[in-house]
């Protein structure tokens, strides 16, 4: 069992506590029956990428300030690329919590839309490429766009243009353009979730120096 450990990342509230209470920390253990669906209480919740971890967390736990957690389990259980599930799940040490700014998340929604079939919609594209390239990232932009388009287009678009008035909107609004993203390629794949790598392109966003 010990030889398909991986490491895997947790996240906590600023106790260390997840649902219900339950209490984590270094060298810290809790296990689940296994069984079940995913969001059940057969499973112990965990990230493949701490990245994803705190993008994500807005529409997950939404902890308001998070602690990050290195861990180590044994995936038996995926909602594609978004989270995993593991029977028993140790955390080891805690590590720095990613400092991820509006403009990450913004690059993050956008790129993860870019990976559902936007072909037909010419003005997103249009609109995604140049607030990308930093030719025009204005709320009137950013909102014409979202009137344009569907699902994790128009949830990328809404991230953008809530982040200048509304930044807690902006940040779920991210993260579900990502799920959205995620779930429309991994349901045109047959369940392989090809052609999209969501840490690759957490990757990417987050890398962006800023200025």
């Amino acid at each position: 069992k010990r030889e398909n450990m991986i490491k895997l990342y947790k996240l906590t509230d600023s106790c260390g506590k997840t649902l219900n209470g339950t209490q984590w920390g270094p060298g810290v253990s809790h296990s689940g029956t296994g069984e079940g669906e995913l969001c059940g209480p057969g499973w112990i919740h965990a990230y493949e990428h701490p990245l994803v971890a705190v993008l994500l967390n807005p529409i997950h736990a939404d902890f308001k300030n998070p602690r990050l957690w290195e861990a180590k389990g044994e995936i038996a259980i995926r909602d594609g690329q978004l989270k995993c599930g593991c029977k028993t799940l140790t955390t080891i040490r805690e590590i720095p919590l990613p400092e991820i700014t509006e403009e990450m998340r913004a690059r993050f929604a956008i790129l993860c839309a870019q990976h559902v079939c936007l072909r037909t919609c010419s003005t997103w594209k249009a609109w995604a490429d140049k607030w990308l390239s930093g030719e025009d990232r204005s709320v009137e932009a950013a909102k014409a766009a979202a009137w344009a388009s569907y699902d994790a287009a128009a949830w990328a678009a809404e991230a953008v243009a809530a982040a200048a008035y509304r930044p807690s909107w902006a940040a779920k609004a991210a993260a579900w353009a990502a799920e959205d993203a995620a779930a429309a390629v991994y349901r045109a794949s047959w369940g392989k979730c090809c052609g999209m790598n969501l840490a690759a392109i957490a990757e990417k966003a987050c890398a962006v120096s800023r200025k």
